[in-house]
Formats: structure tokens, sequence, C-alpha cells
């Protein structure tokens, strides 16, 4: 019986010799024809008849049959495998017949062949730090397998988001990514993220800084939005050697729509929701030393209570209160809108006072429903719209909270990398 053969490095091969792994043969040799024989030479003959004659037996051998042999890039049992370049399965003396690669955390690589059948090209790179096997198979012989292990890169970046997964916000509330390390090739990671929304919508991205980039469609979202963020970071060069680590869909919802307007020259508030007047109170703004900022803010963290430090603002010591209650943050430089319970309640309506935030009357221990710090409090959510106007202050910066509104289209979507 014939013998497979399965090519292999010898020892006496230098190391490197080949940057391919070699499977092994599919196939069989088929065995050789047996050939006749005598006790002479190769040309003796045996009489087997009585009357002399002679007869002789061919000696000619079947010629040997070439076997398939797979071939694998990276090459089997290389353990720091290159994650930036696709697995590559090709056979010489045969056509691949099926090729499947698949890593220990369950993923698999989707590929395709060549027009000769004796290629097969993944389409999408291995991920890294995954041990990936290799089964291939070339014509009807049995499949052979490969293993190896792709390296883990040795600075990374994940980006943190806001919303929370799986939570509810208002029609306001943009999608928000702050990255962990500057990201210098924008467009490879604003590819490598999708923001998609049912019932559907046109979305785009702005950079605001190198770290940060935010999500939004041309208008507020609709009430009841689903929104989906997909994450597909693993494995992106976000900069010279700093790889994403994420893969992963997030859902966020959409809740009821409600926009608040704070007209500082009435000092009124007026609240509507899915376009009717839910409320209206009267407000306090800033002075004309500390002006409140105009312009479309979104809610984007709330405190039932919390402390304000003016030192932490730019103001010296001022003021230290720490129990304002119903407090909800419109900007990162502290703009707040909140309960103020030390105040005399007939500022309300009648006086712009505070050092730029918008204040509600409210009682102290944030714990009376009748006021109207609590009740705006308890109506609102997070992702909220408040518009300010008539503060006598220019219009908040897009990058000053979750802002981005204040942006026109076009100047919104000129700041998208894509």
């Amino acid at each position: 019986m014939g013998v497979s053969h399965i090519s292999n490095r010898s020892e006496q091969q230098p190391e490197g010799w080949s940057r391919r792994g070699i499977l092994g043969v599919l196939g069989a040799v088929p065995a050789v024809a047996l050939t006749g024989c005598s006790s002479g030479s190769a040309d003796a003959s045996e009489n087997t008849s009585g009357t002399g004659t002679s007869g002789s037996v061919s000696t000619k051998a079947s010629p040997a049959v070439k076997q398939p042999v797979i071939s694998v890039t990276p090459a089997d049992g290389t353990r720091k495998a290159a994650f930036t370049s696709p697995v590559e399965v090709t056979v010489t003396d045969g056509t691949l017949a099926s090729v499947t690669v698949t890593g220990n955390d369950g993923s698999t690589l989707a590929g395709s062949l060549d027009e000769a059948g004796t290629t097969w090209t993944s389409t999408a790179h291995p991920y890294s730090g995954t041990k990936y096997t290799v089964t291939a198979q070339a014509g009807g012989a049995a499949a052979q397998t490969a293993t190896f292990t792709t390296k883990s890169p040795g600075e990374t970046f994940v980006g943190y988001f806001t919303p929370e997964a799986n939570s509810t916000s208002g029609v306001g509330m943009p999608v928000s990514i702050n990255f962990s390390h500057a990201v210098t090739d924008k467009a490879a990671v604003e590819k490598a993220i999708t923001v998609t929304a049912e019932p559907a919508v046109e979305i785009v991205g702005h950079w605001f800084s190198a770290t940060r980039l935010d999500f939004r469609p041309k208008t507020y979202w609709a009430a009841g939005t689903t929104i989906t963020l997909g994450l597909r970071l693993k494995d992106v060069e976000g900069s010279n050697g700093v790889y994403g680590m994420q893969s992963k869909d997030v859902t966020f919802h959409i809740g009821r729509a409600q926009i608040s307007t704070v007209d500082l020259s009435s000092k009124k508030m007026t609240v509507e929701r899915d376009g009717a007047t839910l409320a209206t109170y009267p407000v306090s703004g800033g002075d004309s030393d500390h002006t409140t900022w105009s312009g479309i803010m979104v809610i984007s963290e709330r405190f039932k209570q919390t402390r304000m430090e003016s030192s932490t603002v730019g103001l010296g010591d001022e003021y230290d209160i720490s129990d304002v209650p119903h407090a909800q943050r419109l900007t990162t430089s502290g703009t707040f809108i909140h309960g103020n319970y030390w105040a005399s309640t007939s500022i309300f309506g009648t006086q712009n006072t505070s050092h730029g935030c918008v204040g509600l009357h409210d009682a102290k221990g944030a714990n009376d429903s009748s006021v109207a710090g609590y009740e705006f409090y308890a109506s609102s959510m997070l992702g909220d719209v408040v518009i300010v106007k008539n503060s006598g202050e220019r219009t908040v910066e897009a990058a000053n909270g979750l802002n981005g509104w204040n942006l026109s289209w076009a100047d919104w979507t000129a700041g998208s990398a894509l």
C-alpha cells in the first residue's frame, strides 16, 4: 500500500525557513502495481508448457499521483501572530472544498475563495489576543487543522458612552463617546462606530476634540425612539500603536418629549410635554455680574441634593451650600437649574439674583412636594431640553455639556471625519 506524504519542515531546515504552516496532505497515494519476477535476471522466462513455448509478465509501475498540500498563514503553532493582516489558506495540487476559522472566544472569520479554488482569504482580520483553529479540506479527503494565537496590543483605548445602556432619556440626549486615549485617526474610529434609530433618521457624528465624539440627528429625537450604538473598535488603530478594545452593541430609549423654555426677561419658565403646556414656574436667573448662558441646554446630571461651592467655578469663597435641592446640570462649567430654599420667595418671577444658575423656589431637605423645585425635578429626566433666552449672555458653547444642538446642521456635519 502507498504511504501518504506529509509536507513539513525537517530538523535540518533553518529556523524561519517558511512563514506558512503546512497542514498536511489531503488524499492518499494509490498503490503501485506489483511486478512479476523470477530467480534469474529480469529477462528470464519460465517454460510453462510441454511444447517449450515461453511467456513474460509486464514490470511497468503506475505513475505516482500528486497529493494536495494545504498551507496556512499565520503558520501552524504561531504564538504571537499579527492581528493586522487577514488569514490565508492555500492549496497546491488540488482545490479547497471548505475552510473555517474559529476563535477561542466563539467568533468566526468569514472569507472568500479565489476563482481557481486554491486560495481562501478572510474578509476581516483576526482579533488580537485570540487563539484560532483553522479547519480546511481539499477534495474528498479528511479535514486538516492548524492553530495560531494572535499577539495582544501594547497600548489600548476604550470609549465611555452616554447615556447608559438600556436607559430612557429625553429627546435632547445625544450619544456622546469619550475616549480614554487621544484619537489621531478619527476617520478609522468613526467608521467603526454606528448609531441607528427606530424610527429611522439620519444621524451624524461630530468631533469636539481628539477624545470626544457625539452623534445626533438634525432635530430632536422623536418621542419613543429606540437607539442602537454599535462599537466595533476592537483592534482599530486610533493612534500610532494604540488599538481599541470594544466590540459590542448598546441600546438606549427616548421617552416623552419635554422641552422647558426659561425667559429671563419675564423670569418665567414654561414646561411643555409632547407639545402641550405642562406647567409654568417663576424663576430667578443670573444677576448682571453673573449672567446665565443662553441657548439650548440638555440635562446631563441630576441630584436630589448636592453641595455647591463657589471656589469650584472660579468665584472664590462667595458661597458654600451643602444641601442644594433638586439640582440638574446644564453645562460642564457649572450651570444648573435647581431648587433654592435660602432666598426670599419674592425674588422668583421678579429678580435675577443668582451666580448664573436658574433657581426655583424650594424647601430645605428636598422633600416638600408642593414647591416648584420639587415639581420640576420630579417631571424631568436626563436628556430633557432646557432653553434659556433673554439672559444677556451669549450662547453656550456646544462642547460645554451635551449642548451640540446650538450648532447648525451644516456646522454639525462639518465636524464628522467621514
